[in-house]
């Protein structure tokens, strides 16, 4: 009787340990828990996607009934480029950054048309489709002229864009542009011909300049000239004289203030230059 008691008694025992896994594993397969910065969709079997989304925290589904699919709804960055053609048929690479989240209530709706990667997606292909529409309105040296305008069009285009697949879109900017080999080739023999027209410029005013004055010069000498001719001409020599007296005043004058300089007795006004340093001879 006591084996029989003892099996009886593990036997219960089992079957309570099974009943409690079982238990166990039915409870932990109702519970989900979403994350901080996350929401769920929940997936009936019988109803499909409902409608609600779910918030954080933990929460019961039927198991195998009923599925969560978790969305990340943190803004996100996202970077692509692409090669467009602008107005003047030139080709222009471009690369564009947008930072992007999904609109937390539409998500039940982006899980049934898009699924749970839906910005890559959706991101390039309306990107490209309107750097491509935006550059065509412009030519290629109004790409970097009017960059904050050509910015404001494509951020514009891109936020409507995505709107309608319930994305939103929190920044867009183009963070590279850059030009075939042609045209850069094009836009260098631009700058240097714009260069040595400037040049020229500056050569031509230069040489302006000097015919002016050089026309001042000689129209001055020729003015001095006549002034002398006709002053000449109404007081004769004596002008002449008094200009030459005037002259020597001021050659004696300096000479005087001179300290290396004689006057030798009779030798008809000659002036000799004496080295400060070499005694006079007696």
């Amino acid at each position: 009787m006591s084996q029989q008691a003892a099996m009886s008694f593990l036997t219960n025992i089992a079957r309570a340990a099974f009943g409690l896994g079982v238990g166990a594993t039915l409870v932990s397969s109702s519970l989900y828990t979403v994350d901080g910065g996350e929401r769920a969709v929940l997936f009936d079997r019988f109803r499909g996607v409902l409608d609600e989304t779910i918030g954080e925290g933990t929460h019961f589904r039927v198991p195998w009934l009923q599925e969560p699919y978790t969305f990340d709804i943190r803004t996100r960055p996202h970077t692509f480029s692409s090669i467009s053609g602008t107005k003047d048929l030139q080709m222009v690479n471009l690369t564009l950054r947008v930072l992007s989240r999904p609109d937390v209530i539409h998500l039940p709706k982006i899980f049934k048309t898009l699924g749970l990667e839906y910005d890559e997606k959706v991101l390039p292909s309306i990107g490209n489709e309107v750097l491509k529409a935006v550059v065509a309105q412009f030519n290629a040296d109004q790409l970097l002229t009017e960059r904050p305008h050509v910015s404001a069009l494509v951020r514009d285009s891109l936020v409507r864009r995505a709107r309608d697949f319930n994305i939103v879109l929190d920044d867009v900017a183009i963070t590279h542009l850059s030009y075939g080999a042609e045209f850069s080739k094009a836009v260098e023999q631009k700058q240097v011909a714009q260069q040595e027209a400037e040049r020229s410029k500056f050569v031509v005013a230069k040489a302006e300049q000097e015919r002016r004055a050089a026309i001042i010069r000689a129209e001055g000498e020729s003015e001095a000239a006549k002034l002398i001719s006709d002053a000449t001409a109404g007081a004769g020599m004596s002008l002449i004289e008094l200009r030459r007296i005037e002259a020597s005043r001021e050659i004696a004058a300096t000479l005087a203030k001179t300290p290396n300089v004689a006057y030798l007795p009779g030798g008809k006004n000659l002036l000799l230059g004496l080295n400060p340093n070499m005694a006079p001879a007696r």
